[in-house]
């Protein structure tokens, strides 16, 4: 297969190759002749020693390579894999095995059936740097693996042969070559962005990575030919591996402004030196401070200062010029170039020439215009000093460049001022920045003795289950090559295949319990030692800082053990188990005897990871491995519809957007989170009518393929881009799954108790379900305060699971679904499962729900959007080997499933695309970058241009923008989690200007901040309470998946502009994340603003394309923008 790959791949590059640079030399180089690695069979053993020899005089062993010990004799016939060794390029044997010993069955099942064969991989490439690079984290692979032709770079999809190395337990790749390629021709350049750009909106290329014809380098517009293979990078799906210009008589453009042309403007010319100091240093806002440059003719002409004027990169413009005046008496003073005087003598000394020159005019008195304007000659020898002033009105650094426009030519010079306020002492670091070392691990004890609490009654007095699932460990050897860091492939070679029914079970069981070691591991570095327990009348109560951040994560019933070392080595275990939770402190229910005896002493304090929801995935994975057909299809077969009628579509909905709309109480907080109104009677609907007439054409589509479940049991997939509605879509295809589906039994299931309640509050509001059909199911560590009050009847109806599960509508987690099949819930119980936010769950997680339904008859129904967030996988091993992309969005990437020149097949997928949620500037980018333009607008007019004409707008309706802040990002003790003082200042700013306008202001509740640090949000917090805003909510991306706000302010926290690092995880954090930022500038409806450094942004795609998108449309405020912006605007004008 690599072969076969490897000279397709060949023909595709040379022939484009050829088309672009005929005559010309290859650029491909021939990768080297001889193999690296040989695996023979029958050899001889030719030479022995003490304790090495040489097989077919040619491989060099020892003694030590030689598989059981066993002792060779010249002759013997040997099987062997050799590789070539160091700089003499000799042959050296990795492993030897006797031919009498294990190759009797003909040489079939021996070093094949051990670790050392040549193995299939499908992964991703996860680093590389031009020599050599990992695979999934996890195989080495070097240059001399590669395919002919194939240049590789971080997120490509490859295929390639892998083998073990039995002496150190890695892996290491033989044959590497990219997993799908593909040709496109007369394909025209859309942008070019430093080393990176865009083809056809569609494809990315990195210059670092990119075969080019010589003196060939890619501009906007270019029209050209290019290989591309399939890669991750960012929102794009495609890399082009080389590009080629159509034409070679094609115009080679440069781009202007570059960085040379910048660095000649700032060089001295024609005998005129300029100082370049240019620094306004710190500032506070609202102050002003001048600075004086000074202008010398060093030359033996004189020269003529035409104006001055700046490039306009700072939009606040905060600097002005105050005077333009010569020095008579000091014509032949000498200068110096470097000007050693601070900003406070140049100052002093330009007001004593203002002083001797009495004409000369401030700022004040002179038009701007007539500064500009005003010529000044300058003679031999003589100076003339330019006095800058900067008045303090955008927060962070920003810089702007001062022209000097003489008669012939100019000098630029840079000047730079940091803006700061008061407000920034409120958040500067308590402490400095510590990270937490890892836990020594103290010396074991040699006795230990376990108090364990009393098992206490459940909460839920009807839920006593039985305990019928089974453990599922960790496998030793599994754990052994985690904790000793040793490659995982070499003890579960299995991950490098593709997923297949096969290997679905030990691939995600593999992947579970590298999920499960990387929580204890995080668990282990939140161990307190020495900590004081407060002791209380029923529970002890420990302080754990970091909790209320989710450092540790703790829930009701998880067991923390307190540990105490006696003097003579024996260790006291207690464990607990924690019985409340309140910001920081825990109460633990403990030992009777041991909360009787307990003095306050010290004690040592683990925390311990709750398997619970890991083995009900375990368990899902036993009960699915016969799904073979279900979670792989490969083809449809047609079934006899189970409903059949014909529908009455009266009354269609508008299409100007001006009719009531799915969405409930648009102007309301979050629409998608709460419910509104009482229930109430309405008449029933007869069969082929909708419960909500007001349905769009692709959500009625929707209903009615579900109701007939043509293709079932292969999954119905509801796709559902922001604000298109899907919530209410789902709700109409379950009201009339209960009402004329008789026999039908539904399970509806989603990841969090957040989206499980909604689904609730909204049946419970539709008005249309008997009250005793719905059974709400909570796990049994929810308090029940937490539930919204509409739901308690439900929950309690829950309560008995035996009891819930035989009512016509089931409502619960992924996880607590689990809890059936502790009583005996069979396989087909429940006729339809629907899984709502799909593309948040796990796979294994997935399959709880689905394994109730008929492998033969069931319906299955996934509601989500896998362009939004995908679940929460803390382990980069997992994450690399599949484990963070839902079901949902791998069964998308199935032919059956994909897109197809004439669309979805509406048998098995539904596409909704009117969005009732946001201003159609809002939505314009997303559709574009995630949604492939389809996404229309069809929101109420009087709700999303409710501030379209706010006056802090840079464009008038255009209710987005971009505010450029370069900050300082920073982090304090020992939590890692960043944040940016002067970005969070100047979200509070706007929320201030919002919220306390004079006229029609925005109520709090209506204003939603995301940040992607905690920390970040902390210090929001702190700053909102202090102005009397704490009612806005502030939170993560994840806090607002699923939720809307009239506005949202982003704030993107990091800036690095020092850090050259060509990973963006490693720069850019949380941000360089494409599901994350789709989330993010979906949310508003009326207004977004993104608080954020450009210069670190633009690295990343997304943000890279927001930038342009604003900027492009006047929409950009702030610090001065990256050149490569204004580059961009210049290019895409004079286009």
């Amino acid at each position: 297969m690599l072969t076969s790959v490897r000279c397709v791949l060949t023909k595709l590059v040379s022939s484009i190759w050829r088309t672009a640079d005929a005559g010309g030399d290859n650029i491909f180089t021939e990768s080297p002749g001889t193999e690296d690695i040989r695996h023979l069979r029958g050899s001889v053993v030719t030479q022995l020693c003490l304790d090495y020899g040489m097989i077919d005089d040619a491989i060099y062993f020892t003694s030590s390579e030689v598989l059981g010990g066993i002792q060779l004799k010249e002759g013997d016939q040997v099987n062997c894999i050799a590789i070539r060794d160091g700089a003499e390029k000799g042959w050296k044997a990795l492993r030897v095995e006797k031919s009498a010993d294990a190759w009797e069955d003909g040489g079939r099942t021996s070093l094949e059936a051990d670790s050392m064969q040549l193995r299939p991989l499908i992964g991703t490439v996860t680093s590389f740097d031009g020599d050599s690079g990992y695979i999934n984290q996890t195989t080495y692979f070097t240059r001399y693996s590669l395919s002919e032709g194939y240049e590789p770079m971080k997120g490509d999809w490859i295929q390639a042969k892998f083998y073990i190395n039995p002496t150190q337990w890695t892996t290491q790749a033989h044959s590497v070559a990219p997993l799908r390629y593909s040709r496109l021709n007369q394909v025209r350049v859309t942008s070019v962005y430093g080393n990176s750009g865009v083809v056809e909106d569609s494809v990315f290329f990195s210059l670092d990575s990119l075969l080019l014809p010589a003196e060939y380098k890619p501009s906007p517009g270019d029209l050209v030919n290019l290989v591309m293979v399939e890669s991750c990078q960012s929102f794009y799906s495609w890399r082009a591996l080389c590009i080629a210009p159509c034409r070679q008589s094609m115009n080679f453009a440069a781009e202007p402004l570059l960085e040379a042309e910048l660095n000649h403007l700032l060089e001295n010319k024609g005998g005129i030196d300029v100082s370049d100091y240019g620094q306004f240093g710190d500032l506070m806002l609202g102050e002003r401070c001048e600075l004086v440059l000074w202008i010398q003719n060093n030359g033996s002409e004189s020269q003529t200062l035409k104006c001055c004027d700046f490039a306009g990169w700072d939009s606040a413009e905060q600097f002005t010029v105050v005077t333009v005046s010569t020095a008579p008496n000091q014509r032949q003073k000498p200068v110096h170039k470097n000007f050693p005087e601070s900003s406070e003598e140049q100052v002093g000394d330009a007001k004593k020439v203002k002083r001797e020159n009495g004409a000369m005019q401030t700022d004040a008195d002179l038009p701007h215009d007539a500064r500009k304007k005003r010529e000044v000659e300058i003679s031999p020898g003589e100076r003339v000093s330019v006095v800058i002033a900067c008045k303090a009105k955008s927060l962070g650094c920003c810089t702007e460049l001062l022209l000097l426009h003489f008669s012939s030519f100019t000098i630029g010079r840079r000047l730079l001022v940091t803006v700061g306020s008061e407000d920034e002492n409120l958040l500067k670091p308590s402490e400095v920045y510590c990270p937490s070392n890892a836990k020594v691990l103290s010396k074991a004890p040699s006795h230990v003795v376990t108090v364990s609490a009393p098992k206490v009654l459940p909460r839920l007095s009807k839920r006593r289950l039985p305990n019928f699932l089974p453990s599922f460990p960790v496998p030793k050897a599994l754990r052994d090559c985690v904790e000793s860091e040793k490659d995982v492939l070499a003890v579960q070679p299995c991950l490098g295949e593709a997923l297949s029914p096969s290997n679905m079970f030990s691939r995600f069981s593999t992947l579970l319990w590298l999920e499960e070691l990387n929580a204890e591991k995080e668990l282990r570095e939140f161990s307190i030692s020495g900590a004081l327990l407060r002791k209380g009348g029923v529970y002890l109560h420990l302080e754990v800082l970091g909790l209320a951040e989710g450092r540790p994560n703790l829930n009701i019933g998880d067991r923390v053990l307190l540990k105490k070392l006696q003097s003579d080595g024996l260790e006291m275990e207690y464990i607990s188990y924690v019985t409340e939770i309140n910001d920081e402190n825990v109460s633990l229910r403990v030992n009777s005897n041991f909360h009787h005896s307990y003095l306050g002493e010290p004690l040592d304090v683990e925390f311990t990871y709750n398997r619970l929801t890991i083995r009900r995935c375990h368990n899902a994975l036993e009960l699915t491995k016969h799904f073979g057909e279900i979670l792989f299809p490969s083809r449809v077969s047609p079934q006899t519809h189970l409903w059949t009628g014909e529908w009455m579509d009266e009354n269609p909905p508008a299409e100007n957007g001006d009719t009531s709309k799915p969405c409930v109480d648009i102007k309301s907080k979050a629409t998608q989170t709460k419910g509104k109104g009482k229930q109430t009677s309405k008449p029933m609907p007869s069969k082929g009518q909708f419960f909500n007439p007001d349905l769009n054409p692709c959500q009625k589509e929707a209903v009615k393929r579900v109701l007939e479940a043509e293709c079932r049991p292969l999954p119905y997939v509801l796709f559902g881009p922001p604000g298109t509605g899907k919530t209410i879509t789902l709700i109409e295809i379950i009201l009339q799954v209960y009402h004329f589906l008789p026999s039908s039994r539904v399970l509806v299931c989603t990841p969090s108790n957040s989206a499980a309640d909604l689904i609730c509050v909204r049946l419970h509001h539709s008005g249309f379900l008997h009250a005793a059909s719905l059974a709400r199911v909570n796990a049994s560590s929810r308090e029940t305060e937490s539930l919204p009050e509409v739901l308690q009847p439900y929950s309690r109806a829950g309560e008995d699971i035996r009891h819930a599960a035989f009512h016509r509508i089931v409502v619960s987690t992924c996880s607590s679904a689990g809890m059936f099949h502790n009583i005996g819930i069979q396989e087909g119980h429940f006729t339809h499962v629907f899984l709502d936010e799909a593309g948040q769950a796990t796979e294994p997680e997935s399959l709880i729900p689905i394994s109730f339904v008929s492998e033969r008859d069931g319906q299955i129904v996934l509601a989500g959007d896998p362009c939004q967030l995908g679940p929460i996988v803390k382990s980069n091993l997992a994450n690399a080997f599949g484990l963070g992309m839902s079901l949902l969005e791998r069964l998308m990437t199935n032919p059956l499933y994909t897109k197809q020149d004439w669309g979805y097949n509406p048998k098995l997928v539904t596409k909704l695309i009117y969005n009732y949620r946001s201003h159609g500037a809002l939505l314009m980018l997303p559709s574009k970058l995630f949604y492939l333009g389809e996404l229309c607008f069809k929101a109420q007019r009087e709700i999303v241009d409710s501030l379209c004409q706010w006056k802090n707008l840079p464009k008038k309706d255009f209710p987005l923008f971009f505010h450029g802040v370069r900050g300082t990002e920073m982090r304090e003790g020992n939590n890692p989690s960043w944040f940016n003082p002067v970005e969070a200042v100047q979200v509070m700013l706007y929320c201030c200007q919002l919220a306390k306008k004079l006229y029609n202001p925005v109520h709090p509740s209506d204003i939603g901040i995301i940040a992607p640090y905690r920390k970040q949000c902390e210090k929001i917090r702190v700053l909102l309470g202090k102005v009397g805003l704490s009612d806005i909510k502030v939170g993560s991306v994840e806090e607002f998946q699923g939720q809307e706000f009239l506005v949202i302010i982003l704030s993107t926290v990091r800036s690095s502009e020092s850090v050259e690092s060509e990973d963006l995880q490693s720069s850019l954090g949380f941000l360089a994340n494409p599901k994350r930022f789709n989330v993010a500038i979906t949310r508003p409806k009326a207004l977004l603003i993104i608080v954020g450094d450009p210069h670190t942004l633009i690295r990343d795609p997304c943000f890279r394309a927001l930038l342009q998108y604003c900027f492009s449309n006047g929409a950009y405020l702030g610090c001065d923008p990256p050149q490569a912006l204004r580059t961009s605007q210049i290019i895409s004008e004079n286009e």
